[in-house]
């Protein structure tokens, strides 16, 4: 009898610990499957990436004066994009203008951070021209005015002209400037590619060369039919 109660005991105690176990086992896989890999991943392997949008990282291994002069250039000239695509709002009235708005905020914006990053762990100023020795005979990176010496930069008239216009003036207007615009950023691009050192910076220089030239193709192609 006393041999039968500590089986009874015994078995007891197993199916407590294998509910237990049961239970455990559901409050982590949700259908009683093991965890997966994200469920199990600690908080820092889950934070944004390095180089994201959210948290850009410097561009690793070497780089010279010529990585450096075209951040600190096309800094600048991005933000100029920017200003001139924010104009289109309650302006544009083409679609495929509002469309390629929409593609250069989305594209340019986060480039800008990237580029911060970068100058930022090269330990050089974000301006060429603030204290720096490597703006060469490019002249301000100020962002705005022919005087500024980087190439397709709108000048204050520039601006306001698209300020004035609205609808179909504002859309052949828009394609007209962000032609030159981006036909510059594409020349700044080509240099980088040429004579920078950065992998990472000379990745972005592709980047810049390919997208704008396929942008420059689609506006010229709504300046035809407007």
């Amino acid at each position: 009898m006393r041999a039968f109660t500590n089986r009874t005991a015994r078995t007891s105690a197993l199916v407590g610990a294998v509910a237990a176990a049961g239970l455990l086992l559901t409050a982590c896989g949700g259908d009683g499957a093991a965890p997966s890999a994200s469920a199990t991943a600690s908080p820092s392997a889950t934070a944004a990436a390095p180089g994201s949008a959210a948290s850009p990282a410097p561009a690793p291994g070497p780089f010279n004066d010529a990585d450096v002069l075209f951040a600190q250039m096309m800094i600048p000239h991005h933000e100029q994009a920017l200003e001139m695509a924010r104009l289109a709002d309650g302006r544009a009235e083409d679609a495929d203008v509002k469309k390629l708005v929409a593609a250069i905020e989305r594209a340019q914006d986060p480039e800008i951070r990237t580029m911060r990053a970068w100058l930022k762990g090269w330990d050089r100023p974000e301006s060429a021209d603030n204290g720096s020795d490597h703006g060469g005979d490019h002249g301000s990176s100020s962002g705005s005015g022919s005087g500024s010496g980087m190439a397709g930069m709108m000048s204050e008239q520039d601006m306001k002209r698209l300020a004035a216009a609205e609808g179909k003036e504002f859309d052949r207007a828009f394609a007209e400037l962000m032609i030159a615009h981006h036909e510059g950023a594409v020349a700044m691009a080509e240099d980088e590619r040429k004579n920078g050192l950065n992998a990472t910076a000379k990745k972005l220089a592709d980047d810049v060369v390919r997208t704008q030239s396929a942008e420059v193709a689609e506006l010229r192609k709504i300046l035809d039919r407007l």
